[in-house]
């Protein structure tokens, strides 16, 4: 009989964290005079309650692993209860949102995704806005302990091949989590107060540093100002890129750099190719914005440099409404964000490496067909890409572009236009934030939609976070009988 105890059991202890973590804004709120920290109380309470009970309630169930249906069962779990958790001081609050925006929001920060149904931002309380902060660098840290240690594990889409580099894990999965989490969370935090330092030396307020800190090495987007990052232009602009192409590495290199090996970050395929695309896209749109669009050296390498690093990131930032600049552009920005960091970073999306396997796997299918009596066999990172991994990376591609297919269609049944449903779809499956189009492009964001669109996108969000088969293997009953 299958038992859910242990998974309540760490629910119970991450959702008494986040009620915990509450205590943070309504300090700030407190300490501002401002009559919102009754929020965050009543918002801790709650949820310290329901953690603490799930605690009490799971603890004679605690054990030293789970089993491949506990831990699918909890990596989704998680990132599905931890946003209604999340959404209570949007509820309670200064915003009085209803149900659908405040999870839709706090979806949106957990799974660092950054697309938001708030308008008036620079209104909110402190507080409030803080708390989007928390949520989306809670999230960045998250998702890449995830994606170190569950789902290679869970062999998801070909992450199993990262499998050597999280550490071995079968049969002890928690305990290694703890481990490879104290290491990494080391690297985040100062990642972070390195970037907080940075953005308040170019001159933002100390509250807006920390801020934009704890949503560029997220990769999240979120920003206290309904204009996103378009009031802070040049060397903060650079400097927000040079964040975001760090916190779209593979975590683990800064781990072993900490640790006096800088060679298997340079030695990295995936870093190598992620940098030359970068490089690749910011020359052509820069190219572009100095012959078609008249504009200088500088400004249109800078503008380049931020909007392609912020949507193939995934940060999702907009520092100009760059569906102004031509229709190249925008067809351009479409496909830059599902492309999407490296794994075991805070970027999402599909991902850098399987790119390059599937490239890999293209060209041996050539040289086999060209030279029939060869063996040749695809490569990555110089090791042999097994029969698995590459079934697994062949079918996360098909089955993306299958639910970016539906997703499509379902927006497009609640009434929205194809452009505001094709780019909705892609930007909450890609997590990426911003999508295209008058009502969610980069100068607008996702209030006027209809709550039917909400609650796809919401789910979409959740779906594309984990990877899509993380989640969707719950609902095979084939799965639950293994």
């Amino acid at each position: 009989m299958f038992d859910i105890r242990p998974v309540g059991y760490v629910i119970g202890l991450i959702v008494t964290f986040l009620g915990v973590s509450m205590l943070v804004p309504m300090a700030v709120d407190v300490g501002l005079g401002n009559g919102e920290w009754g929020v965050f109380g009543e918002s801790a309470a709650i949820t310290i309650f329901v953690g603490l009970a799930l605690i009490f309630a799971c603890a004679n169930a605690v054990q030293a692993g789970l089993t491949l249906q506990q831990t699918f069962l909890l990596t989704t779990a998680i990132w599905t209860i931890l946003p209604i958790f999340a959404s209570l001081p949007f509820i309670f609050g200064a915003t009085e949102a209803r149900l659908v925006d405040a999870v839709f929001e706090a979806m949106s920060g957990l799974t660092t995704t950054g697309a938001t149904v708030f308008t008036g931002l620079e209104n909110l309380p402190h507080g409030l806005n803080l708390w989007r902060a928390m949520i989306q660098w809670f999230g960045g840290v998250g998702i890449i302990v995830v994606a170190m240690v569950f789902l290679p594990e869970l062999r998801v889409g070909g992450m199993q091949i990262f499998r050597s580099e999280a550490f071995e894990t079968m049969g002890k999965i928690l305990p290694r989590a703890t481990e490879i989490a104290a290491r990494i969370s080391v690297i985040y935090v100062g990642l972070t107060l390195l970037c907080l330092l940075v953005y308040w030396a170019l001159g933002m307020t100390f509250f807006n540093a920390l801020f934009h800190a704890f949503t560029t090495v997220s990769t999240g987007g979120f920003s206290t100002t309904d204009a996103s990052f378009g009031i802070y232009q040049g060397p903060m602009e650079y400097a927000a890129a040079v964040f975001m192409i760090l916190a779209s590495l593979p975590f683990v290199r800064f781990v072993q750099l900490m640790a006096g090996t800088a060679e298997p970050l340079y030695r990295d395929s995936q870093v190598r190719a992620y940098l030359a695309v970068i490089a690749a896209l910011v020359l052509v749109l820069s190219a572009y914005r100095m012959i078609v669009n008249d504009d200088t050296l500088e400004h249109g390498l800078r503008e380049g440099v931020f909007n392609v690093t912020s949507i193939i990131s995934g940060t999702g930032y907009a520092s100009v409404d760059y569906q102004l600049w031509g229709t190249l552009p925008v067809v351009l920005f479409f496909f830059i964000g599902l492309i999407g960091g490296c794994a075991g970073s805070t970027s999402c999306s599909i991902k850098i490496f399987r790119y390059q396997i599937l490239l890999e796997s293209i060209s041996t299918q050539v040289r086999r067909l060209s030279s029939p009596h060869g063996v040749f066999e695809p490569r990555f990172e110089g090791r042999p890409v097994s029969g698995d991994v590459l079934s697994s990376v062949m079918g996360f591609f098909v089955l993306f572009f299958v639910m970016l297919g539906v997703f499509s269609v379902l927006l497009g049944l609640t009434g929205l236009d194809f452009v505001t449903a094709v780019s909705g779809a892609g930007s909450a499956l890609g997590n990426i934030g911003p999508g295209l189009g008058d009502t969610i492009g980069p100068s607008g964001n996702f209030a006027p939609l209809n709550d039917a669109a909400k609650w796809i996108l919401i789910f979409a969000m959740l779906l594309g976070r984990l990877e899509l088969l993380a989640v969707l293997v719950l609902f095979m009953p084939a799965f639950w009988r293994g």
